[in-house]
């Protein structure tokens, strides 16, 4: 399967986590993304995931002054932001759980 596809459906997820450990700008989310594994993970699509959680309310921006060049905007997760990382987070877990049943992984998951 080819990685792209999946990560459509959890870069969502994978930003919110990013920021819930630390404040971060744009490149450095996706840097971030891919020191953690996700070497797929294109810049626009970051940048269109942080846009779209930003006008969701899942998270608050702010704009800090760079020495080496022009300011950068810091994105932060929001209680709205935290909230939606907890859900999606037990989701994924859940999603995970059970695909890893079907591919003969693990036990079944209680439900």
């Amino acid at each position: 399967m080819e990685t792209t596809q999946l990560l459509r459906g959890v870069l969502d997820l994978a930003v919110l986590a990013v920021l819930a450990e630390d404040d971060a700008y744009g490149y450095d989310v996706v840097r971030r993304l891919r020191d953690a594994g996700l070497e797929d993970v294109g810049d626009a699509s970051v940048y269109g995931t942080l846009r779209r959680l930003f006008k969701s309310g899942a998270l608050s921006s702010y704009v800090v002054p760079s020495d080496a060049g022009p300011n950068r905007k810091y994105y932060a997760l929001t209680a709205t932001g935290k909230d939606q990382l907890q859900s999606s987070e037990k989701s994924w877990r859940a999603f995970t759980d059970h695909m890893d049943t079907i591919l003969g992984a693990g036990t079944p998951p209680s439900t």
